[in-house]
């Protein structure tokens, strides 16, 4: 199939039904072509520069490079194969060189340079005129006013990380679809029916003839929470603790120490004291020195609160007959037994009332609420044939496609995203966006209801945010269109949207049992909110370790050996021996496998101020589903995309900036 021709698709969806991987080399080089001719055209016109010829051309130039590019990425992410695999290696430094060209095309650059010393007579829109300014930046910050050498040197430092991003990741894919603990009948005491079901359902997934516990998060933590069994509980955790670390082809440790060695001489070229000053300046926090802040403001109560954690679950190890010191594989375990004991609350008795069909209809029973969504399910080709597709309509009009990719699988990027196989514009033609949310939620077996954790349920209204700030985008550029904003403010709508899930009246309508249908009870609703920040010390250190590594990293000269300035920073801040960080550095993908987090794995945190401070206001209002709130939350952020600096965007929501007082209130420390 030639994928350069147009798509007479339904709603410009990619037809994923007639594309084999074949059809992807050629057509990614054709497209690399015809955009490097059209950018080039665009360079070398002799029309006076204007922001429609210059700007706005671009955008039409590579329109199909993206549509492509969002395709065949997609299906490297969600279902990744040998082929793929060696696809994306081969497109990697080919993207890099293509970008590298663009932004250090001089006379490119110039007609950019015109504008921008026109601006103030041109009579642009302040949307133009952001676009303008976002469009000079990302090329100064790309190397546009390098010259020979270090213009040369530039180019080659990009390709390269392009490169060594693509390889981390596929190490991490290859650590986590190889490795499987095999479990015979004994194996599985103290796991309830939903782990015993999803160890089983992985097993058939890769073939085998038992069930199997693999390294995927929605499989292994309730694993560590729920069997009796301590030796196979190190043997999990260590595997999954291992990912990216074992030695051999698939060792990311090199790649980490390369990788940070580039982006300090990337940033030294451009002329930043650290990659990090040079990552931040485009972001609401600005400096290092903010992010440190905020972070240890956060550190001193969460490790007070993990340490008092910890000496409760020791007590409780020692009464099992077991010596020594509370291991990492024990907390979980542990926890969750306390859990039971403090909240009368367990998983297994949980699980049940929060059915992924239930918990997808509760996402969009909110957005209808609070912004008058409605959604139909469609049968479209798609990616994976796990995969559906919704049409989103309001008051009759089609407003979006959206694609939801729910289950774990081998060869699937672990983590859960949302991404745009194509971005809301009105400019230079009217597009409605298409977005995903991939999540790596258990499989059952079966066909039994697919159960999540409270955890899982949170997930997937955190990723159904970031969908609401794509589909609700209403600017004219995609430029500045959804999530194309500050890194540490495209969290704020997705952990926003978390709060809805706390809602009683949610619950109360889609919390429904898979094997009764009864409603969640009352008593039980009470037992889980109140034990919403249940151990919450453990999940904000190993948060926050994992964010002082990333920016420690960036900050300063890169280590000779990251893994040991890991162990000296985790060592410097009195990292709990029993708690892991979240996402240690060989398999830290937000931070290696490109840099969209990199000196930006804070993000989360710095939202969680704000959106912590957002959910306050709806009830100060009128209550979580205040319908003033929902259009001032809709018309001041999920609109306006990138538009508007952040800060302007939530002081024109809120009226003020917050602090961190509501957040550590949420998080009960």
């Amino acid at each position: 199939m030639n994928l350069l021709e147009p798509w007479n698709t339904p709603f410009g969806l990619a037809p994923f039904d007639a594309i084999s991987d074949a059809d992807f080399a050629p057509a990614m080089d054709a497209a690399l072509a015809q955009a490097r001719s059209g950018m080039q055209a665009i360079a070398q016109s002799s029309q006076v520069p204007s922001f429609e010829n210059t700007i706005e051309a671009q955008e039409v130039a590579e329109a199909p490079l993206n549509q492509l590019a969002a395709a065949f990425y997609t299906l490297a992410s969600t279902d990744s194969t040998p082929i793929r695999e060696e696809l994306q290696r081969n497109l990697a430094p080919k993207l890099s060189a293509y970008t590298s060209a663009v932004t250090s095309d001089v006379a490119l650059f110039a007609r950019i340079e015109d504008l921008w010393s026109r601006r103030a007579s041109m009579g642009l829109s302040a949307e133009q005129e952001r676009v303008l300014m976002l469009t000079r930046r990302d090329f100064i910050r790309a190397g546009a006013k390098l010259t020979g050498a270090e213009a040369a040197r530039m180019a080659e430092i990009k390709s390269r990380l392009a490169s060594l991003g693509t390889q981390f990741m596929q190490n991490l894919l290859a650590d986590e679809r190889d490795w499987a603990l095999p479990l015979k009948a004994d194996d599985l005491a103290g796991l309830p029916d939903f782990v015993v079901q999803a160890v089983q359902a992985a097993g058939q997934e890769k073939g085998l003839d038992g069930p199997v516990v693999t390294l995927s998060r929605s499989l292994i933590v309730p694993f560590l929470e729920f069997a009796d069994r301590r030796d196979l509980r190190e043997m999990a955790y260590k595997a999954w603790a291992a990912r990216g670390a074992t030695g051999g082809a698939t060792d990311n440790r090199e790649i980490v120490s390369e990788t940070l060695r580039l982006r300090q001489e990337q940033a030294a070229l451009l002329g930043y004291e650290s990659f990090s000053d040079f990552k931040l300046e485009t972001q609401m926090a600005k400096t290092p020195a903010r992010v440190r802040d905020l972070l240890m403001q956060v550190w001193g109560p969460a490790k007070a609160r993990a340490a008092a954690d910890g000496a409760i679950l020791a007590q409780m190890m020692t009464k099992d007959g077991l010596n020594g010191p509370l291991q990492a594989w024990d907390w979980r375990y542990y926890a969750q037994r306390r859990r039971k004991a403090d909240h009368d609350l367990d998983e297994a008795e949980l699980k049940p009332y929060l059915q992924l069909d239930q918990m997808i209809a509760a996402a969009f029973d909110c957005a209808q609420r609070l912004f008058g969504l409605t959604f139909q399910e469609l049968s479209l080709p798609l990616h994976h044939k796990d995969a559906r597709v919704w049409e989103v309509r309001r008051d009759g009009a089609h407003i979006a496609l959206f694609v939801g990719d729910y289950f774990a699988r081998s060869g699937k990027r672990p983590g859960a995203w949302c991404s745009a196989l194509q971005s809301q514009r009105k400019r230079p033609s009217p597009r409605a966006p298409i977005v995903l949310n991939v999540c790596n939620f258990a499989k059952p077996s079966n066909g039994s209801p697919a159960l999540l954790s409270f955890d899982d349920a949170r997930t997937l209204f955190h990723e159904f945010g970031h969908a609401l700030h794509q589909m609700l985008s209403d600017v004219s550029y995609s430029a500045v269109s959804g999530t194309s904003v500050a890194r540490d403010f495209v969290e704020l709508p997705s952990q926003l949207f978390e709060h809805w899930l706390e809602v009683p009246e949610v619950l109360q309508k889609f919390a429904i049992h898979a094997q009764t249908g009864a409603v969640m009870p009352d008593d039980l609703l009470k037992r889980m909110l109140g034990a919403a920040t249940f151990d919450m010390g453990f999940q904000t250190v190993e948060y926050i370790a994992s964010a002082l590594v990333d920016l420690s990293f960036h900050e300063a000269a890169a280590p000779q050996d990251p893994m040991l300035r890991q162990a000296e920073i985790l060592a410097d801040i009195g990292m709990p021996t029993a708690i892991g960080m979240r996402h240690a550095t060989p398999q830290f993908a937000h931070v290696f496998a490109g840099d969209g987090y990199s000196s930006g794995y804070y993000s989360y945190m710095w939202s969680e101020v704000m959106d912590a401070d957002a959910f306050a206001s709806f009830e100060e209002a009128g209550g979580p589903f205040d319908r003033e709130r929902a259009r001032a939350l809709q018309d001041n952020i999920l609109a306006r995309g990138g538009s508007v600096d952040a800060e302007e965007l939530y002081v024109a929501f809120r009226g003020k900036l917050p602090d961190a007082t509501a957040l550590l209130h949420n998080r009960g420390l």
